[in-house]
């Protein structure tokens, strides 16, 4: 009788549980029973039978101070999460996004078994910033499954293999969601608009950027009374917005059920999103929107001198154009964000372009490609099969 292929999967962040859950999904559909898994993630990878020994929301860090003073808590968790690995002795270790603690989970696992095949799902944006890391990366893993097209050249050229397998957000399908559902859900009129807010996946996200949404929500409701509020909200900080939430002065619904979330995505008039793989969604789903976005004062200081474009949403990115207004920082004020978010509500033919300029930006990146996650777990087979 063979032994089953052990898979350790760790994902840090909502994107990457929602990849890994995918993944294991994928994995399980080509080898039956002939898989099992084990690792770190969070509610997604939770319902495929990956336990994970920690609260992942305690590792979404956001911003290079925040990332110093979680230093001690991050060692700590990696020191678990290898000796999860030493225990179990898994054939292949994913390590999806998240790039601080997987680097680090990367050399940790190396250190146990130097024969174990390292992947990393999702590299860094070199392209966009701190080109160094690629380097870093390819002296600690032994693939990487790239989600992007134009990845490859910055990894190989450091001797790092890479496959592309597309961006599991740009295969999302909203065939099935149903606006009506979401409208009956929230007592909305068919006329009435929708306003959807994705304050972020990470505490510091909605510690930095839920202030300046607040206020934003709060002006444009005062002059759009008959405007729905809706917050489709992560599971790693659905806790943090609900609290929040509860002392705005109005009505807000905030939809935790899966199903809801995609029947708010079709059915939102005009997003106020967060900078991150919910922007692809919301595209996607044919809202246009005004993607906020906050980091910490030290931080930003110095990543301002490192970023090499000017863009931060990717299918901005791609369309080398503001198709979505981006409030960075300093300009990430109630007022500003207010006034772009009206002048969409106020104005149907500017929506209608955006959403079009959306959709085309998406061709760009590969939407209707292959599926991604079948795609990553046929690397990781290819692979596995190569090593044994």
């Amino acid at each position: 009788m063979t032994k089953p292929l052990t898979v350790m999967l760790v994902a840090a962040e909502a994107s990457g549980d929602q990849r890994g859950a995918e993944l294991a999904r994928a994995l399980k559909k080509k080898l039956g029973g002939d898989v099992r898994f084990i690792g770190v993630g969070g509610a997604r990878m939770a319902e495929e039978g990956i336990e994970s020994p920690f609260d992942i929301a305690e590792l979404s860090i956001l911003g290079l101070w925040e990332g110093v003073r979680a230093y001690g808590r991050v060692k700590k968790r990696v020191a678990e999460t290898a000796a999860m690995a030493q225990a179990d002795r898994p054939d292949v270790a994913v390590l999806i996004d998240s790039w601080g603690f997987t680097v680090r989970m990367a050399k940790a696992l190396r250190a146990i078994d130097p024969g174990i095949l390292l992947v990393k799902y999702v590299g860094p944006q070199v392209w966009a910033s701190r080109p160094g890391r690629a380097k870093v990366l390819a002296q600690a893993v032994d693939h990487l499954l790239a989600i992007h097209a134009f990845d490859a050249p910055y990894f190989e050229k450091e001797g790092l293999p890479t496959t592309f397998v597309g961006n599991g957000a740009l295969a999302k399908d909203f065939s099935k969601a149903d606006p009506r559902r979401l409208r009956e859900a929230i007592g909305a009129h068919p006329d009435e608009p929708i306003l959807l807010v994705l304050p972020g996946s990470r505490p510091a996200e909605i510690e930095r950027v839920m202030p300046a949404f607040e206020d934003a929500v709060s002006r444009v409701k005062a002059r759009h009374p008959e405007l729905h509020v809706v917050i489709p909200a992560a599971s790693t900080v659905t806790a943090a917005v609900k609290a929040r939430a509860a002392g705005w002065p109005y009505r807000v619904h905030v939809i935790e059920d899966e199903g809801l979330k995609d029947d708010a995505m079709v059915a939102g008039t005009v997003a106020l999103a967060c900078s991150g793989t919910v922007t692809i969604e919301l595209a996607l789903a044919g809202v246009p929107m005004v993607v906020g976005y906050r980091i910490g004062k030290i931080t930003h200081a110095i990543l301002k001198h490192l970023i090499l474009t000017p863009w931060i949403t990717l299918f901005n990115i791609a369309a080398r154009e503001f198709v979505a207004p981006e409030l960075i920082q300093n300009d990430c004020t109630g007022p500003k964000l207010a006034a772009e978010i009206e002048s969409r509500l106020n104005d149907p033919g500017l929506r209608r372009r955006q959403a079009e300029k959306q959709f085309a930006a998406l061709d760009l990146m590969g939407r209707g490609g292959p599926d991604p996650a079948d795609a990553a777990a046929k690397a990781i087979l290819r692979l596995t099969a190569e090593r044994n």
